[in-house]
């Protein structure tokens, strides 16, 4: 029984850190993939609501995965809708995962006792008691 008390031993505060931060890491690199397809869906948009302006018989030319294109209106103009919904839906569920990281970050930080400094208990004294300091880390 005493090897699996020691298997449980509490993490440092060196790896409470570690394991903050990552968790950060993976919600900004969330919303920096969250921006790029945001501004894709704004290209999409802007495309979209010239190619309905234009016969649709005439030819336009696109991008696809390097190599540029050349297709009439007619043929484009469905796919680039079709891609549009895409978009919409992936963003959704980005937004979703976003705002599920942040209550695992807020989950993470309440079990660890996670303080910022200066924006948890600002008036707080700069050097807490030693009983205090004891299973609290201090992010700045």
């Amino acid at each position: 029984m005493a090897n699996t008390k020691k298997s449980e031993k509490e993490p440092s505060p060196e790896e409470i850190l570690n394991g903050f931060q990552t968790l950060r890491a993976e919600q900004r690199t969330l919303s920096g993939k969250l921006s790029e397809f945001e501004l894709d869906l704004n290209e999409h948009k802007m495309v979209i609501e010239t190619l309905k302006n234009v016969n649709e018989d005439r030819k336009c030319f696109r991008l696809i995965g390097g190599i540029l294109t050349e297709r009439k209106v007619k043929d484009i103009l469905p796919v680039l809708v079709s891609n549009q919904e895409k978009l919409k839906d992936f963003i959704d569920k980005l937004h979703e995962q976003i705002g599920k990281k942040g209550q695992e970050i807020n989950e993470y930080r309440e079990k660890h006792n996670i303080k910022f400094r200066g924006l948890d208990n600002p008036k707080q004294e700069e050097h807490p008691s030693s009983s205090e300091a004891r299973g609290n880390v201090l992010v700045s």
